[in-house]
């Protein structure tokens, strides 16, 4: 997977409007610039490589098909993930929890094994409800503002940061004995 290239917010917004305006080459600097985050995005979900490849190639498959309906009122990037997590979540549910528990490995196989305490909060926040664990996992991966993770979700900041209380009071709940 390809390294992301972060943009400056206004050379997103400038191919934002030439990728709306039909520019395919703004569309694709998009996408290579948030390659990477989405597809790890997907990865923590899926944990499976190929289904994470093609879980991101859907959420820009879906970004430009949705794109002339993007209205701008919250950055591409923020706008993109909903897509990816809605499309991760989507994925997951569709899957069925049984199979995870049946033998899929805990950690996808590019991922080095952690040590302990690190395995313990990966798994712990795997576990949290969808809502909460797209809270923080925005928040500490993507290091997104409560403002943007808020839009991200389709939800009010105020909800944004209780659900982040309530998984990190959770959270604590399973690492401190």
């Amino acid at each position: 997977m390809p390294q992301s290239i972060a943009l400056p917010a206004q050379d997103e917004a400038a191919l934002v409007a030439r990728a709306r305006r039909g520019d395919r080459e703004a569309f694709d600097e998009l996408m290579r610039s948030h390659q990477r985050a989405i597809y790890l995005l997907a990865l923590r979900y899926v944990r499976d490589e190929d289904e994470a490849a093609d879980l991101c190639q859907r959420a820009f498959v879906r970004a430009l098909q949705s794109l002339p309906r993007f209205r701008g009122e919250a950055a591409f990037r923020t706008w993109l993930f909903r897509i990816a997590i809605r499309l991760a979540v989507d994925a997951v549910r569709d899957r069925g929890r049984t199979e995870r528990l049946e033998g899929e490995p805990a950690l996808p196989p590019s991922e080095p094994e952690l040590p302990g305490d690190l395995a313990r909060l990966r798994a712990a926040i795997e576990r949290l409800p969808p809502r909460q664990r797209a809270v923080v996992e925005l928040r500490t991966y993507e290091a997104m503002s409560f403002r943007d993770v808020a839009r991200a979700l389709g939800t009010t900041v105020v909800a944004a940061k209780v659900n982040y209380h309530y998984a990190v009071r959770r959270l604590r709940k399973e690492m401190i004995p």
